[in-house]
């Protein structure tokens, strides 16, 4: 690391140098504690009540440092500030890489992880996804599944389950909720104490080493949340650190978040470099294949309100880090969770943009599943809640979410929000998640929707599996691998999926009908589909399709195999059409099918 770089917030391996590095015989120290009076190094046993104070030195400006002879990787320690206000608080580690279980506040000397990488061919191959498909499960380590009394998984116990499930149902990538080292399990991970740390609820690090590697083994890739906005107040964090506001803002007015936390001071340029060094901390030591940045809203508008106007600094901030992050790992995600209109979010940082490569599409979410709130009879004057999304689609490089979000606060789990009665919200679930398919844009959905989880999330308990007991969940989750490998099979719904060329409302235009129908091509695919979003069969409901050719049967929503009422073809046959077809579609269904133009023949 360059030390005038750590300053002026050019450097993104601030780690190399500040934390605990061990070496042969012993262990050095570095922290940036610059209006300190005096700070000390104190190492303690893992489980005995032995303990050892280190002094430190200044050595760069505002820097200390100290060598700490016979400390070994396991050791725990804190460093002892003496802080410009008097205090004497014991500090767990800024850039600790690994910390002691809570409510214990300690770091603990670690140094690189030990993991036997195997995923070579997976990192040479890896992109970002733009012409391939993109189907991102998102979960909470500590919650995906759980033992018999109810502990979680280690990491190394998930490595053996976990990617297997997702290959099997089809997914493409693992986004996993906050993993830096964080106090109170209610936050979910996203007040962090330990940005460069993996939780130790669930292991070491290099045991979160042998999950990765084992998901790139089932060809999944692994997406980090990354929390670039704010901390957690525990006293052993990074609040006052040195006796003054260093990390945060000094006045309350911006210093506090909305959730209570403290909003980093992003235009220090040591916040910066500690920050954009923790990003590629993560994508280089991890082999994360991207990252999603939690609240960019807060870090586009002060306190993520646009009447008060642009962030400069934190808006220079995400430049420059996500530049930094593209050069250095040019085919790692960089993913925005950000709710506002502000304009080139996922554009080159050289073009004006902040630089991101995808943003969630919180607008397309919103209104989507307020549709499916309505009444069929109120989704009549409704249906420009599903068309609206396609007149700003290509302004930016969208992700379709329904994270946990949508899961939490009385809000209900997705299937719960569907309209109607138990019985009537499966099939409205199906036709949602074709609809979510066949729409533009990349696709994540949160652990338990695909069986059609009904308990909003708790990070204290698994996911209802036995749900799948009951032949309706079974039957749903039997659809949604279904959808997802014809999702991964067809690259209609993913190939050219930023061209306007590639896309079609075949139909839009009779809401009356409570229905639509959309067409995708891809390079070698076409593909559409047909809805009827209410609560009566629709027959006779005429498409005309872009010329003469042959369309074949790919999915039904209303299949009995899936639960609804509709026997399966034994086998899916063919039929040409002249340049339009009716269909009869099932309440509450949707039809998937492949559309083959005619080859013209040559006139001599």
């Amino acid at each position: 690391m360059n030390i005038q770089g750590f300053y002026t917030g050019r450097e993104f391996d601030a780690d190399t140098f500040f934390g605990a590095h061990p070496y042969e015989g012993g262990t050095h120290f570095a922290v940036w504690a610059p209006s300190a009076r005096d700070v000390k190094v104190v190492t303690s046993g893992l489980s005995d009540g032995s303990w050892a104070e280190w002094q430190m030195h200044r050595s760069y400006s505002g820097c200390w440092e100290a060598d700490a002879a016979g400390v070994t990787r396991g050791t725990c320690y804190q460093y002892r500030v003496c802080g410009a206000d008097g205090s004497v608080v014991d500090h767990c580690d800024p850039y600790g890489t690994a910390m002691t279980l809570r409510p214990d506040g300690r770091s603990i000397v670690w140094g690189a992880p030990t993991c036997q990488w195997t995923d070579s061919a997976w990192m040479a191959k890896r992109s970002k996804n733009f012409d391939a498909p993109l189907n991102i499960y998102e979960a909470q380590a500590g919650s995906w599944r759980c033992k018999e009394d109810g502990t979680p998984y280690t990491y190394s116990e998930l490595a053996k389950q976990l990617p297997a499930y997702l290959k099997e149902n089809g997914y493409t990538h693992l986004e996993l909720m906050p993993l830096s080292e964080y106090p109170f399990d209610g936050s979910w991970g996203y007040q962090t104490t330990g940005f460069f740390a993996p939780t130790s609820r669930y292991g070491t690090p290099d045991e979160l080493c042998t999950l990765i590697d084992a998901c790139h083994a089932a060809d999944i890739g692994v997406i980090f949340d990354f929390v670039p906005v704010h901390f957690a107040v525990d006293e052993y964090g990074l609040k006052h650190f040195d006796g003054t506001a260093l990390y945060e803002y000094p006045a309350a007015a911006v210093g506090e978040s909305e959730w209570g936390s403290c909003n980093f001071m992003h235009s220090r340029g040591e916040i910066r470099c500690f920050l954009q060094s923790a990003a590629d901390y993560w994508l280089r030591t991890f082999h994360a294949d991207g990252l999603r940045m939690d609240a960019v809203s807060r870090l586009i508008y002060w306190q993520g309100d646009p009447a008060r106007g642009v962030n400069g600094s934190t808006l220079e901030f995400l430049k420059n880090m996500n530049q930094g992050l593209q050069q250095r790992h040019p085919t790692a995600m960089l993913i925005a969770e950000d709710s506002t209109n502000f304009e080139k979010v996922t554009a080159p940082v050289e073009y004006g943009g902040l630089g991101f490569d995808y943003k969630w599409d919180l607008g397309w979410m919103n209104d989507t599943l307020d549709y499916f709130k309505k009444t069929p009879e109120e989704r009549k004057s409704n249906l420009g809640k599903l068309t609206f999304s396609m007149m700003y689609f290509w302004r930016e490089h969208y992700i379709l979410p329904f994270s946990h979000d949508e899961n939490v606060h009385g809000k209900a789990t997705i299937l719960q929000k569907m309209y109607g009665e138990y019985e009537d919200k499966f099939p409205q679930g199906r036709a949602l998640y074709l609809y979510m398919a066949i729409h533009p844009g990349k696709m994540l959905d949160f652990m338990g929707n695909e069986f059609g989880q009904l308990r909003e999330y708790d990070e204290s308990r698994e996911q209802d599996w036995l749900l799948l007991d009951y032949p309706i969940h079974e039957a749903f989750a039997n659809y949604r691998r279904t959808l997802n490998e014809l999702y991964r099979k067809y690259d209609a719904f993913w190939s050219g999926e930023y061209n306007p060329d590639h896309f079609l409302w075949l139909d839009c235009d009779h809401p009356e009908l409570d229905a639509c129908a959309i067409l995708r091509k891809g390079q070698e695919a076409t593909v559409f589909a047909a809805f009827n979003f209410g609560d009566t069969e629709l027959k006779d409901y005429e498409l005309t399709l872009p010329g003469k050719g042959k369309i074949t049967p790919l999915l039904n929503s209303d299949w009995n195999c899936f639960g609804g009422r509709t026997a399966r073809p034994k086998a899916l046959r063919s039929k040409t059409t002249t340049g339009s077809v009716k269909l009869t579609l099932a309440p509450y269904s949707a039809q998937l099918y492949r559309f083959e133009p005619a080859v013209e023949k040559e006139t001599k």
